[in-house]
């Protein structure tokens, strides 16, 4: 059987390790983004391996969410794999000095985006009374840090919705797991920073941060355990990495 995954932040990062190492595994895709260009390439790289469909939209604006998915070609119609990756954080600034604008982007992405291609996409599975849905988490659902507030704020409820989904959709046989990765090396803290490569690249030196080809690996090994078992959360460290604040940087 060939199986259908939808990827949300497809188009960097962990999304896009996702979607590289599930293609080279057949798995049916449909990559979401707001760049279209990436998604294009992504499109033409990965339709070497697998049946490949993309829709540009952004997660945090409900309406483009429910046309982008009602526009899927038949044969995606069916959705056995929802991968709720699509995140951002922006600014490290004390609760008092926080950028209102940045808790308005972090929580319509991290929390709002998510519930929104949930809710679009929970009723096929309930439909077909089977599915898996991936929520990515973060440490920073886990544990509160120095000038983490509303980014933390935001990761801890995806944790609390994981939970939640979980519990609410038990009777139709859809499992719904959580990784929370600790640091990894992508375009993340360059977001953060607004684009300071410096600062960006300090959060990352002197030690080996995880890669998003390794929570690939381990978002690949979660969904193909056997049906009647469920991997219900994950925490992922660097080595280097004791909790959210604590890192080896040698």
């Amino acid at each position: 059987m060939i199986l259908t995954a939808f990827i949300t932040g497809a188009t960097s990062g962990i999304g896009r390790a996702t979607a590289v190492l599930f293609a080279r595994k057949k798995i049916r895709l449909i990559l979401c983004g707001r760049r279209k260009d990436r998604l294009s390439f992504l499109e033409e790289e990965l339709g070497k391996y697998t049946e490949v469909t993309t829709l540009s939209f952004d997660v945090s604006k409900r309406d483009a969410v429910v046309t982008a998915i009602g526009k899927l070609p038949e044969k995606f119609q069916k959705i056995d794999i929802l991968i709720n990756n699509a995140g951002n954080a922006h600014g490290l600034s004390a609760i008092q000095d926080g950028s209102i604008d940045d808790w308005d982007a972090m929580l319509d992405i991290n929390v709002k985006g998510l519930l929104y291609v949930s809710k679009a996409i929970i009723p096929r599975m309930i439909t077909q009374n089977q599915g898996f849905i991936v929520n990515i988490g973060s440490i920073a659902g886990k544990e509160v840090y120095p000038n983490g507030n509303v980014y933390c704020a935001s990761k801890h409820a995806v944790n609390a919705l994981n939970k939640a989904m979980r519990i609410d959709l038990n009777a139709y046989n859809i499992r719904v797991s959580a990784i929370h990765p600790g640091a990894v090396e992508t375009a993340f803290s360059e977001v953060r920073f607004k684009g300071d490569i410096d600062k960006a690249r300090e959060v990352y030196t002197g030690y080996k941060a995880l890669q998003a080809e390794d929570i690939a690996d381990i978002i690949y090994f979660v969904v193909t355990r056997p049906y009647h078992v469920n991997i219900e959360d994950l925490v992922v460290y660097p080595t280097a990495q004791a909790s959210a604040t604590i890192l080896n940087k040698n």
